[in-house]
């Protein structure tokens, strides 16, 4: 793949329907997508789990909260999300109770991070939410959130490297970089 269409790739925020321009509603959306996706499940399944939540409108913390352990195991369930299912109900019952009593809102928690390592930090004290998670939550934030610029991750500097892209040469809080980024990934799951 060339570096032109690389800078055309879709984002998985994108490609999921989720405008991270719009604010805090479709931040969460992408935050709990980034969740399902930081699990070692196949892609499609961590997508049409987040379709299923969407589809019963389970995208906000306090919907999360009100539908319960029981309908939120359901919900993975019907979206094939079953290898993991009651740890991840129990982990988002859990991030969503946190996020509101601490923070409020995952604005609220950005504006209170005092830099770039420090909002990775306030996401990572999140039980069950890993530098994965992490990592793919914030890289597609990098062109909407101020303190939202987390290395690639190794394979992606890895594979940029061995097909001769220099990512240093590009402004990462672009949209530019992040359509790169999400393409050599993309990429780099179509060779395995």
């Amino acid at each position: 793949m060339d570096l032109e269409k690389l800078k055309r790739s879709k984002l998985y925020s994108e490609e999921l329907g989720i405008d991270l321009s719009k604010g805090e509603e479709e931040i969460f959306k992408w935050f709990l997508t980034s969740i399902l996706f930081g699990k070692r499940i196949s892609e499609e399944i961590a997508k049409r789990t987040y379709r299923t939540f969407e589809r019963y409108g389970l995208t906000s913390p306090e919907k999360i909260l009100d539908a319960g352990w029981d309908e939120l195991v359901r919900i993975l369930d019907e979206g094939g999300y079953v290898r993991y299912d009651f740890s991840t109900a129990t982990r988002l019952l859990e991030i969503s109770r946190e996020l509101l009593g601490k923070y409020g809102s995952l604005s609220k928690l950005h504006d209170s991070a005092r830099d770039e390592k420090d909002l990775e930090r306030k996401l990572l004290e999140f039980k069950g939410i890993g530098p994965v998670t992490v990592n793919i939550f914030l890289r597609e934030l990098r062109p909407f959130w101020e303190k939202s610029n987390p290395d690639p991750l190794p394979v992606v500097k890895k594979y940029a490297e061995d097909l001769g892209i220099d990512l240093d040469s590009f402004d990462r809080k672009s949209m530019t970089f992040a359509r790169i980024e999400a393409g050599l990934i993309r990429l780099r799951k179509s060779k395995r």
